[in-house]
């Protein structure tokens, strides 16, 4: 890839920068009632990402403080994370994350290990005594229901990016496949041999700096 070229990296982070997903991990400790249900009816796409997260964060009666303290200790940072930031930095890429994850903890986690000042773009979550509220932004600032990932990887091409993506679940599709190169695990991966959509597959981060080196 020429260094001249306007290049920007969009990655995933609940299972691609992280090794699993904070927020099932936490939909699992705190929400009374049935967000299993709405989980499948999310991945069979009878409702969207914003109505599956609207539900189910109304359904968590813990605060802020005790989900934080939860999470603790559960959770690694997939090896090479560091390396491929330091990558992208050094030459000159933009590099986002990109999320259907909720603020509060990613920009926590990112805090955490040094990484506070990465470009974020997630869902805002508000907390009250009666539970919490959660809403999709988009880049025009006006709520978003739907395609969150997909809207900003449109806005990045019409700003003349070439973006390489960087993702592992379903939900990484549709904004993945309009993208100049993917890098892709895990049911990402499947689905990108399934439907046929060039991509390079990676278990750390140290390799998607090799296939980054190549391109």
């Amino acid at each position: 890839m020429e260094q001249t070229t306007r290049t920007l990296v969009q990655c995933d982070f609940d299972g691609t920068v992280t090794d699993r997903d904070v927020g099932l991990l936490l939909l699992d400790a705190f929400v009374e009632g049935d967000w299993r249900g709405l989980w499948r009816q999310y991945h069979e796409g009878k409702i969207t990402v914003g109505h599956f997260n609207t539900e189910t964060f109304a359904m968590m009666k813990a605060d802020k403080k005790t989900m934080l303290e939860h999470i603790e200790g559960k959770l690694e940072i997939r090896s090479g994370f560091y390396e491929m930031v330091d990558y992208c930095r050094g030459r000159g890429f933009r590099f986002v994350i990109v999320s259907n994850g909720f603020d509060f903890y990613v920009e926590k986690i990112l805090e955490d290990i040094g990484m506070g000042d990465i470009e974020l773009f997630c869902a805002k979550s508000h907390f009250g005594p009666d539970g919490g509220m959660v809403q999709y932004i988009g880049p025009d600032g006006k709520p978003l229901d739907s395609d969150f990932k997909q809207t900003y990887v449109r806005l990045f091409l019409a700003d003349g990016y070439r973006i390489i993506y960087v993702g592992n679940g379903d939900s990484d599709f549709p904004a993945a496949k309009q993208c100049h190169h993917i890098f892709a695990t895990g049911t990402l991966l499947a689905r990108c041999e399934k439907e046929g959509v060039a991509c390079m597959p990676f278990t750390d981060f140290s390799e998607v700096v090799r296939g980054m080196e190549s391109l």
